[in-house]
């Protein structure tokens, strides 16, 4: 079971924002910027491509209602979901981070571009 899947079973805590039968969304324990929520399904989708359609649906109306909730449909947001090793994905369970509260910066991601050269 991993953690988040423990956190919709009430096996641990969360700072709880949203939720309602199949979405929960609780403060990020490490956050990037000064709003930093997780949105997750209830139940456990190991990836975005592991998910159908009909649940994004439902998670997209969620993560709206969430941005508003927090006040950031106003000015903006950013909205990430990790995909994979390479992704930077480590919590095997779609969510998807909802980032505000400042104008966030773009940075390069790449973590060591002689290494990434290396590996080719």
């Amino acid at each position: 079971m991993n953690i988040f899947e423990k956190i919709v079973a009430g096996e641990l805590p969360c700072n709880k924002v949203h939720e309602n039968e199949n979405f929960l969304a609780f403060h990020d324990i490490n956050p990037k910027a000064p709003i930093h929520v997780i949105a997750i399904p209830k139940r456990c989708y190991k990836s975005f491509h592991e998910v159908d359609e009909e649940i994004m649906v439902g998670m997209t109306k969620f993560i709206k209602e969430v941005a508003k909730k927090l006040g950031l449909d106003e000015n903006g947001y950013r909205l990430i979901t990790n995909i994979g090793y390479d992704g930077g994905q480590e919590v095997p369970h779609l969510h998807f981070h909802i980032l505000g509260g400042t104008r966030l910066r773009w940075i390069d991601l790449r973590e060591n571009e002689d290494e990434a050269k290396r590996s080719l």
